[in-house]
């Protein structure tokens, strides 16, 4: 048995268009995003997954260095079948790309915003307009991917999947996944009036305007209730949806930096995502995912399957154009 009889082994590097399936066993091959090409070539890329491997923000536990590499390990099982629950192979309609990684030097710390700003701006600014779905890394790298997305799309709508609001006292511009959305609120970045956090169980001095649903109060409410608050507040407008996994609860996702009792399990959370096709979409990540700290890939699954869900909105949106 020959790779030339068997041409689709490693499809992330020998696929010859962006809509080839791959024939990769699931516990082999180069393991790219759901096995999309590697390329950083975008001429024709309808969506880009690009990885941010950053910890040096974290306050708790660091690890999430690693959390781009998880998730395309655990999104290998999701090529070649139909993608659930949207019954299509996506990939046939929706060119996506693996960017690979975004490249820093750990030891410029200071450097490390701007060059997720200018790599995030080069990626969406290209003449093909590709939608950018970035893989923390933790959750600082929002915050620079913010800034590209609302210096091309003006403020921006937030959704935020989270267990923590992230709105403490931004000191002297400092790296911290803690206050970056708080910085994001001060620069105008974020369109407050039409922003919603999802999930939160911690407590930070302000909110900022933002509206919250509480995790406490979100396990009294249906799912379709959930989905209408966050329709009412952010329908409309350009929107940046992220995910911070610790809105799991840890039985769900181990894997993370700061984990926080009493959140969603993964069903809840992507029964929500599922509703969301109507939203105007521009960009999202998937943070937070720390493998080190992680059981049987629990958290990283989870992780790709959130990502995944996010491509299957956008190929959603995209078919009823």
């Amino acid at each position: 048995m020959t790779r030339e009889k068997y041409p689709g082994m490693d499809n992330a590097f020998t696929a010859k268009t962006l809509h080839e399936k791959g024939s990769d066993p699931t516990y082999a091959g180069a393991l790219s995003f759901a096995r999309r090409k590697y390329t950083t070539d975008l001429t024709h890329a309808d969506a880009v997954v690009w990885g941010i491997p950053l910890d040096t923000a974290t306050s708790n536990r660091p690890g999430t260095r690693f959390g781009p590499r998880g998730v395309r390990e655990a999104s290998a099982i999701m090529d070649n079948d139909p993608q659930y629950p949207f019954g299509e192979y996506i990939f046939k309609d929706l060119a996506v790309i693996d960017y690979g990684d975004c490249y820093f030097y750990y030891g410029w710390q200071h450097r490390v915003p701007e060059i997720i700003e200018e790599s995030a701006a080069h990626i969406i600014n290209a003449d093909s307009a590709p939608y950018l779905l970035s893989l923390g890394g933790d959750h600082f790298v929002t915050y620079p991917l913010l800034k590209a997305h609302a210096a091309k799309h003006g403020p921006l709508a937030l959704v935020q999947f989270d267990a923590h609001q992230d709105t403490w006292d931004d000191e002297d511009g400092a790296v911290d996944h803690g206050t970056m959305i708080a910085r994001a609120v001060n620069e105008g970045l974020i369109d407050t009036s039409r922003s919603i956090q999802i999930g939160i169980r911690t407590h930070a001095p302000r909110d900022c305007g933002i509206e919250i649903i509480h995790a406490l109060d979100a396990h009294e409410m249906s799912t379709t209730e959930i989905v209408d608050r966050i329709l009412a507040r952010v329908a409309g407008a350009k929107t940046y949806l992220t995910f911070d996994i610790d809105c799991l609860d840890p039985a769900y996702a181990p894997g993370t930096g700061t984990p926080v009792s009493g959140g969603f399990s993964s069903a809840q959370a992507l029964a929500i995502l599922r509703r969301l096709k109507g939203l105007e979409i521009v960009g999202s990540d998937v943070v937070e995912v720390s493998p080190a700290y992680d059981h049987a890939d629990i958290t990283s699954i989870a992780g790709s399957t959130i990502a995944m869900y996010m491509l299957g909105l956008l190929w959603e949106r995209r078919q009823q154009r």
